[in-house]
């Protein structure tokens, strides 16, 4: 069976969900972010079949959200590294982290927590309007239709 494709949809979350509505990519992109970068790599932590994870990571290249650089000619062999693109993918990663954390786990939380490198202290994401610092919360917002910002003629 064919899933329906959302990446034409006028909504930002649909266009989200097509990219990382299976279970895999947003696990393979975790390991991106834990540094692994080989096939491997990647294969070894997550214990995915290897066709699927060669499927994962063909998309997320096609996508822009990681590069393909060799490391060996013969036979040829490739890395995987974080784009920009890829690297603000992070904003995803966190706040399905926050999420999760809360709402998966009772009272004692999860048994893994993201730490300050700098700090040694847990960090718990939190989303946030860029334009005034605020949390969001969803009843407070709604969907609108952007404005034509063009000059009237």
């Amino acid at each position: 069976m064919r899933r329906t494709r959302f990446d034409q949809w006028p909504c930002p979350i649909a266009r989200t969900a097509d990219l990382v509505g299976d279970w895999w990519t947003p696990l393979v992109m975790r390991e991106a972010f834990a540094g692994r970068r080989r096939f491997e790599d990647f294969q070894r932590a997550l214990k995915v079949p290897r066709a699927v994870l060669a499927r994962r990571l063909d998309r997320l290249v096609d996508e822009g959200l990681l590069k393909k650089v060799a490391y060996e000619e013969h036979p040829p062999r490739y890395e995987y590294r974080l784009t920009d693109k890829g690297r603000a993918f992070w904003d995803v990663l966190a706040a399905m982290w926050r999420w999760g954390s809360d709402w998966l786990w009772g009272e004692n939380g999860p048994p893994v927590i993201l730490v300050d490198n700098e700090t040694g202290r847990e960090v718990r994401p939190l989303v946030v309007d860029e334009n005034t610092g605020n949390r969001l919360a969803g009843r407070r917002l709604r969907l609108g239709r952007k404005q034509d910002s063009s000059p009237p003629s």
